[in-house]
């Protein structure tokens, strides 16, 4: 049986208690951050319509009420050149389409009412599996126009 002994001054003392604390509290804090508080996980809630016209709202667009299209979708398996493209747009405003592959969603569109200098309606799209707003986009149909993230 070992034992091990030490003298400790009351600085040294307060300065290792001072470090097991920050220690705590930075975990704590990662902890935190990769699971997401309570409030975060609700910014993403498709349940309602409600719910939906609110999430994009947060994201700066202003829409009409009513989607124009709800439509059932199945996210693709296979990893075209397309649905990669579209899932770098996903992934670069916080989702991903891959963990979702084969699973059928719900795709539902709503005019965009402030788009500037747009030469052709706007659509805010927006899929939702499970309650959970798990991706979309703001596409403008003119002929010259494009696809976006929905955070402006």
């Amino acid at each position: 049986m070992f034992v091990i002994t030490t003298k400790l001054s009351k600085t040294k003392l307060a300065a290792l208690v001072t470090l097991l604390i920050a220690v705590l509290v930075l975990g704590a804090i990662l902890a935190a951050a990769k699971t997401g508080t309570p409030e975060a996980a609700d910014a993403r809630n498709g349940e309602t319509n409600e719910a939906r016209v609110a999430y994009i709202t947060q994201q700066g667009w202003q829409v009409n009420a009513e989607p124009v299209q709800t439509q059932s979708v199945k996210i693709p398996t296979a990893d075209t050149e397309v649905f990669t493209r579209y899932n770098a747009l996903q992934k670069s405003q916080g989702f991903d389409l891959t963990q979702y592959a084969g699973r059928q969603a719900t795709r539902y569109v709503y005019e965009v009412l402030n788009a500037e200098e747009s030469e052709g309606p706007v659509y805010a799209t927006i899929f939702v599996l499970d309650g959970r707003i798990v991706g979309g986009d703001v596409t403008d149909t003119a002929p010259a126009g494009k696809m976006q993230g929905l955070v402006r």
